[in-house]
């Protein structure tokens, strides 16, 4: 039932407006990253790694996290208009089945976006005039950002079935990437849910994440999606019809 359910969610998402964020968004990190990359060269001497910072410095606090409370809102819009979402509760399936549907639907977007963040890395690197990509560092970026992101949509999706409005889902996660800064300036990018996407991608700098250890990260990155899940489809199963 489950596959069905993965089939339905990927059907609203067929010529889907959604996409136009897909593609465009991430251009425009990329676009800013470069230009002040290749502004400040002189002082940026590690190429693909100063090139990096300068890109997810603009994609992880601003536009990523922006993207994601987007996918997150889409998927539960037509479920919250109109009442729609009481007739997906008459159906014959489980409604943590509902949840965990959305969630691995608005994961594989997320999956998506990383592929395509990290190709226009490459691209703007050799318009840079860099070579040799450093391919399996920026794997390890894509994979762990992966992970630290599916939190923050485990949440953005508990969020969207919480509050019956497009807008402030996405606000929320803005205001998530902002604060994620925050506490990675702390040092406590590691714990803060928000931050976490950041702190995988290598954000400020590229031997924190190797010098924390990969297993502390994966930890706490799965623990906070089964909280969220659990907390997600229980709240989804005690929704009144």
């Amino acid at each position: 039932m489950l596959l069905k359910l993965l089939k339905a969610e990927r059907m609203k998402l067929k010529r889907s407006p959604v996409w136009l964020a897909f593609f465009i968004m991430p251009i425009i990190p990329a676009v800013l990253g470069t230009a002040n990359y290749l502004y400040q060269k002189a002082i940026l001497t590690r190429e693909w790694l100063s090139l990096w910072t300068q890109h997810t410095l603009f994609t992880d606090y601003f536009f990523l996290p922006i993207m994601l409370g987007i996918y997150c809102a889409y998927i539960m819009r037509l479920e919250n208009a109109n009442n729609n979402l009481n007739k997906v509760f008459t159906m014959p399936v489980s409604r943590s089945s509902i949840f965990l549907a959305k969630l691995i639907t608005a994961a594989m977007m997320l999956l998506f976006s990383m592929v395509w963040i990290c190709a226009l890395f490459v691209i703007s690197g050799y318009i840079a005039g860099l070579t040799d990509p450093p391919w399996l560092t920026i794997a390890h970026w894509c994979i762990f950002g992966t992970l630290g992101g599916m939190v923050i949509v485990a949440i953005q999706i508990l969020i969207s079935i919480c509050v019956n409005s497009f807008a402030i889902p996405i606000g929320i996660a803005f205001a998530g990437g902002l604060t994620g800064l925050g506490f990675l300036a702390k040092s406590f990018g590691h714990l803060w849910p928000y931050s976490l996407m950041s702190y995988g991608m290598n954000a400020n700098a590229p031997q924190e994440l190797v010098k924390s250890g990969y297993v502390q990260f994966i930890f706490i990155c799965v623990l906070y999606i089964m909280i969220f899940t659990v907390l997600g489809s229980i709240i989804t199963a005690r929704r009144n019809i």
